[in-house]
């Protein structure tokens, strides 16, 4: 299946000043007025300023325009008497910038702006561009094509998005929705975020959004394959393990019991453990302290991926933890980093 991404698209343009200025001498031309507009939601697919006269200038004629933190732009002429400022720099989602937008202008050989107005504008991150990024790095399942190359691999580009591995279970194809957050995105953007050493989140906030963006100016790509867990609560109890393509490891697994049942649906593993001393209540009011539990990802609050020992496996017996024996969990463990998506069914 194939999804098509567009950039962001309208010009939501606030009018700043239509003002006339006088001619000031003979180097000055006949009088003017100009009418400038600043598009608040910068994207690179739209243009910063657009401004009109009264009468024909030239882009050429434009002095530079005033943007912090500091921002590359060029004028364009796209009309006798209509000018507009495109970014040419590199933006960075989430940030606010300040634009002097001109509300006064003379012109002679070359233009001068006389009077300035502050405006604010940002950069909206939005999840198609965030899924494009992650893909691009081989966080998600999917493959991202352009459109058309383009000059920065960075920069939201329209174009289409198609699974990279056809032997996934159907059932997390369906999770996947181009352009709303998604637990695909989520686990992904987590695992982005563990490889990188930020928080684990999995919300891109802008230091993640820098993160991304960075990565993919240098390429670099996730270094490991995806991987992707499903634990089957049919009799017998099952768990197989994902990565890339192929299914590479089955394993007998023990789910929760009727009165502390493992929840139904696909979660991003969030914490891993070597070992760890499991403690808490039975569903009788007595408490338990297990030490030594080995290979443990927690998925879902509790629940989580790990070894424990019983004399048989295959059906209900935890707490809502999916049990295995030893060398099964010690087996799937390197598989399981931050962000795997786990499926219980």
């Amino acid at each position: 299946m194939i999804f098509r991404a567009r950039p962001i698209g309208a010009f939501g343009a606030a009018l700043v000043a239509a003002t006339l200025v006088p001619t000031l001498g003979a180097q000055a031309t006949s009088a003017l007025r100009v009418t400038s507009a600043v598009n608040t939601a910068i994207t690179s697919a739209m243009p910063i300023v657009r401004i009109h006269f009264s009468t024909p200038e030239t882009a050429s004629a434009m002095p530079k325009l005033s943007v912090r933190p500091a921002l590359a732009t060029t004028w364009q002429q796209i009309g006798p008497s209509d000018v507009q400022a495109v970014v040419t720099g590199k933006l960075r989602p989430l940030v606010s910038y300040t634009i002097d937008a001109p509300t006064a202008v003379r012109c002679a050989t070359r233009c001068t702006f006389t009077r300035l107005r502050t405006v604010s504008a940002s950069v909206a991150a939005n999840v198609t561009w965030e899924e494009q990024l992650l893909a691009t790095l081989h966080y998600l399942p999917l493959t991202f094509t352009p459109t058309s190359p383009a000059s920065d691999p960075a920069a939201q580009v329209g174009g289409t998005f198609s699974w990279s591995y056809t032997n996934l279970p159907l059932r997390l194809s369906s999770l996947w929705r181009q352009g709303a957050s998604n637990v695909l995105v989520t686990g992904a953007l987590m695992h982005f975020q563990s490889n990188h050493q930020l928080a684990t989140t999995g919300v891109a906030d802008t230091t993640t959004w820098d993160a991304l963006l960075t990565a993919v100016e240098q390429g670099q790509v996730d270094p490991s394959p995806y991987s992707y867990v499903e634990v089957s609560e049919t009799l017998p109890q099952t768990l197989i393990l994902y990565v890339a393509d192929k299914k590479t490891f089955h394993a007998l697994v023990n789910t929760g019991i009727s009165v502390s049942p493992t929840d139904v649906g696909t979660y991003p593993v969030y914490l891993r453990y070597v070992t760890q001393t499991m403690s808490g209540t039975n569903p009788d009011g007595s408490h338990y302290s297990d030490p030594g539990i080995p290979w443990v990802s927690y998925f879902n609050g509790g629940d989580a991926l790990h070894g424990f020992i019983r004399s048989t496996y295959g059906w209900p017996q935890s707490l809502g933890c999916v049990e295995m024996p030893f060398n099964d969990a010690k087996a799937i463990w390197p598989y399981t980093s931050i962000g795997t998506l786990v499926t219980v069914r």
